[in-house]
């Protein structure tokens, strides 16, 4: 996913839903300027960015992330075979994370489920609204919470306040592999 196909996705929904630059800062608590350079690829947003813009334009982060934006609101259900999950790639080269979107044809949900395979290296800290769920599939995944650190192993999960600082990374020689579900107050 490019950051232009990312910016052209989000300035083209927001012009069929009739939002104007102004509206869409109002709703994202987000500035008028620094959404016109995302729009105008001049800036590469986190994904938590990403994902509250999402949510202002009332979409799954995966339909901004789409380099096919095919949207229908009358689809009461997602079935998604084995290893046929869109993969989402995170914005910038510095996040490193590997999404596989589950789920993602499903308008409307409150959930956002993910196969993720963590980065080795990750600094970033994240902090979003909402919760997350973290259920460890294959490796070892460094979680840190509000600067405590978990090691945790296959089978292992948590359950958390994603408002609170947290990030993530696999340690050892095996790359983390982890079942991922993030859930916004706001309707996706």
């Amino acid at each position: 996913m490019s950051e232009e196909l990312l910016g052209k996705n989000i300035k083209a929904l927001r012009k069929q839903k009739n939002v104007t630059l102004q509206e869409l800062a109002d709703r994202t608590s987000l500035t008028k300027s620094y959404l016109s350079k995302i729009e105008r690829s001049k800036k590469v947003p986190p994904y938590s960015t990403v994902n509250r813009i999402a949510m202002a334009l009332e979409v799954e982060v995966t339909y901004l992330l789409s380099a096919n934006l095919e949207y229908s609101s009358d689809i009461r259900l997602s079935f998604t075979k084995k290893n046929e999950g869109k993969i989402v790639e995170t914005l910038g080269s510095s996040y490193g994370y590997k999404y596989e979107a589950l789920g993602f044809t499903k308008p409307g949900k409150n959930m956002l489920p993910y196969i993720i395979k963590a980065a080795f290296n990750e600094k970033s800290i994240f902090q979003h609204e909402g919760e997350e769920f973290i259920y460890v599939l294959e490796g070892k995944y460094e979680f840190i919470y509000d600067g405590e650190k978990y090691i945790m192993e296959e089978g292992d999960s948590v359950y958390f306040d994603s408002g609170v600082p947290h990030s993530a990374r696999s340690v050892g020689k095996k790359q983390a592999k982890v079942l991922a579900i993030m859930y916004n107050y706001k309707r996706l």
